[in-house]
């Protein structure tokens, strides 16, 4: 009985230490992950706040635009954050304003700065390395390794409903609408397979990855006949390059 009774102690010391490390665990990491974000925050802030384009510099003045849209987003999101997760959303936010910035600073003929890390969705798409175009419905749409008057949205590279987009300027920020319904899902397919799918294949984008690369022709062979199919479907409806909400 003796022997039961300290061996049940045992277990309950044991459980307890563990139960007492697995909390302690979490809440380094959840202290951590709230250090990051408010890291990142500032810095964003910081820059945005620092920096300022010349009203005739309207490549960088997006930039700045978007960047700042992205500190007043990761600004609401850190005000209700309290798990790990939402502080890693309010890291990322920032990080997407950071690349903005940088973007900025490059347009103006500025040095970019320290390196910022990379989103998930960054990772093997590329960067535009030659200028491209494409029609899409008796729209023009153009995207360029740099900024000119006519290419001044910027995009940090991604994937938008699935489909890699390389970082570079572009005419209009038609991926936004890709997060607002079918609608918008298929004008983003459309332009991707007109303009992007082909550059990839051409290579016209550095630094893609293999897969990246994969993806673009298999969307180009696969969608390029629905999206015909369904561009008089959606092309009275697609307005100008005015969009809302996010990018990613």
């Amino acid at each position: 009985m003796e022997l039961w009774l300290t061996l049940l102690l045992i277990a309950i010391v044991v459980i307890a230490l563990l139960v007492y490390t697995n909390k302690r665990r979490a809440e380094r990491e959840l202290a951590d992950a709230e250090a990051e974000a408010r890291r990142l925050y500032e810095r964003l802030g910081g820059q945005t706040m620092n920096l300022s384009a010349p009203g005739d510099d309207l490549a960088a003045g997006q930039a700045l635009a978007d960047a700042g849209e992205r500190y007043t987003a990761a600004g609401s999101q850190l005000e209700s954050a309290s798990t790990i997760r939402q502080y890693r959303l309010v890291a990322e936010t920032s990080i997407e304003g950071l690349h903005y910035i940088r973007a900025a600073r490059t347009a103006m003929g500025m040095d970019p700065g320290p390196e910022v890390p990379a989103l998930p969705g960054q990772r093997g798409v590329g960067s535009l390395s030659e200028p491209v175009s494409a029609e899409v419905e008796g729209r023009s749409y153009t995207g360029s390794p740099t900024p000119d008057d006519e290419n001044r949205h910027y995009y940090p590279g991604g994937r938008v409903d699935g489909r890699p987009v390389p970082s570079g300027w572009y005419n209009t920020p038609w991926w936004q609408p890709a997060l607002a319904g079918v609608g918008g899902a298929m004008v983003g397919m459309m332009v991707f397979n007109a303009m992007l799918a082909p550059a990839y294949a051409g290579g016209m984008v550095e630094g893609a990855s293999a897969d990246a690369a994969g993806d673009g022709g298999d969307d180009m062979g696969a969608e390029g006949g629905d999206a015909g199919d369904a561009g008089g479907d959606f092309g009275g409806d697609f307005g100008g390059g005015d969009f809302g909400g996010f990018d990613f």
